[in-house]
C-alpha cells in the first residue's frame, strides 16, 4: 500500500486512475482467451465514455448464465521526452454479458471486478465507489498540451522552477523536464547519469477550474524568483 498524501498535495489513487481513464486514447482488451485487442476509438471520450462500469448484479437479466471474463489495460505515458516515459498502468477486470466485439460502437457494459493502479508509488487497488466518487481533474485533458508547450516554447522556465526544489540539485544533474501536471501541482523529473528522481512542486491550493492553471503556475514562478533573492534581514 502507498502512503496517503499529506495536505492533498497530490492526487489520490482513485483520482489518478480516473484521470488516466478520462485521458485514455486507447486500451488493450483481453477477453475469452482471445489474443489482446488494441482499441483506438477512445479519442474525445476516454475510457469513462466508452465503458459503463456497474456493481456485480449477482442474478437477473443483467447477469448471464455464462458471463465472459474481460481484462482492460491502460498505460499512462508522459507527454514530454523524459526517460522511462511510462508513468502508470491501470488494469481493470470484470465480466461481460457477451464476448467482446472489437467492431461494436456502443458503450461496453462491464460488471466491475477489480481495478489496479501500478505506478512509482506502488500498487493500489481502487474500489468502484472510490472511482466514481473521485472528482475529475480539470487539467486531465489539457495536461499533454500544457507540458509540451512549456518544454517547446518556455524551456527557460524549468530552470527557474528548480529553485524551489529542496535539496537543490547539484551539478551532476544532466537535465530537468516537467513530467506531470494536475490540479495539485507540477512534477519535475531530474535526470542524472545513472539515476533520476521526481520532485513535486505543489500549488498553494488545488485547482477547481481549468482557468486557474495560469495563475497557479505563475504563483510558483513568482515564488521561484523570490527564492533567488532571499531577504538579508536577520530573523
Amino acid at each position: 500500500m502507498r502512503p496517503s498524501s499529506a495536505r492533498n498535495t497530490q492526487p489520490t489513487p482513485a483520482e489518478r486512475m480516473r484521470s488516466i481513464l478520462i485521458a485514455a486514447h486507447s486500451m488493450t482488451v483481453v477477453s475469452d482467451g482471445l489474443e489482446p485487442i488494441e482499441v483506438h476509438r477512445l479519442d474525445g471520450t476516454g475510457a469513462m465514455g466508452h465503458i459503463h462500469l456497474h456493481e456485480p448484479s449477482g442474478t437477473g437479466p443483467a447477469h448471464p448464465a455464462a458471463p465472459v471474463p474481460v481484462r482492460l489495460e491502460f498505460t499512462d505515458i508522459a507527454p514530454t521526452p523524459v526517460r522511462d516515459r511510462l508513468r502508470a498502468r491501470v488494469t481493470m477486470t470484470g465480466l461481460l454479458a457477451a464476448r467482446y466485439d472489437a467492431d461494436a460502437t456502443d458503450s461496453i457494459c462491464m460488471e466491475f471486478g477489480q481495478a489496479v493502479l501500478d505506478d512509482a508509488a506502488g500498487r493500489t487497488y481502487v474500489t468502484l465507489s472510490a472511482l466514481h466518487e473521485a472528482t475529475p481533474d480539470p487539467v486531465t485533458t489539457h495536461e499533454a498540451d500544457m507540458l509540451t508547450h512549456l518544454v517547446d516554447s518556455h524551456a527557460e522556465l524549468v530552470p527557474l522552477l528548480l529553485r524551489l526544489v529542496r535539496p537543490r540539485p547539484d551539478k551532476s544533474m544532466l537535465r530537468a523536464l516537467p513530467v506531470a501536471l494536475d490540479r495539485y501541482g507540477i512534477t519535475l523529473r531530474l535526470e542524472y547519469r545513472r539515476t533520476q528522481r521526481d520532485v513535486r512542486l505543489p500549488f498553494a491550493t488545488p485547482m477547481t477550474e481549468m482557468d486557474q492553471a495560469g495563475p497557479r503556475i505563475h504563483a510558483l514562478l513568482a515564488a521561484a524568483r523570490r527564492a533567488s533573492h532571499p531577504s538579508r534581514l536577520s530573523a
